[in-house]
């Protein structure tokens, strides 16, 4: 599955340990990363800035089912459920 443009689910709710650009200590759960627009677009994706841990990630129907609400709902529960 590619990703929704303009959903950002992932770049909102999941925390992320490593530094990104912007966030040199990471990224806290439930925290948007500063990376995003406020159309929900990563500003550095596709570029040499864009971190490993986000480009790894993969999007799936299961995670972001039809919608970005969807999608927050469930990493949402799935964050806390990993707390």
């Amino acid at each position: 599955m590619n990703c929704r443009p303009g959903c950002g689910a992932c770049c909102i709710v999941i925390s992320i340990s490593s530094a990104l650009p912007g966030m040199p200590d990471g990224k806290p759960a439930g925290v948007r990363c500063i990376n995003l627009d406020e159309n929900n677009l990563c500003r550095i994706y596709n570029t040499r800035l864009y971190p490993a841990v986000c480009r790894d990630f993969k999007a799936s129907y299961e995670m972001c089912g039809d919608s970005a609400e969807y999608a927050l709902d469930y990493l949402n529960k799935l964050e806390n459920y990993c707390k």
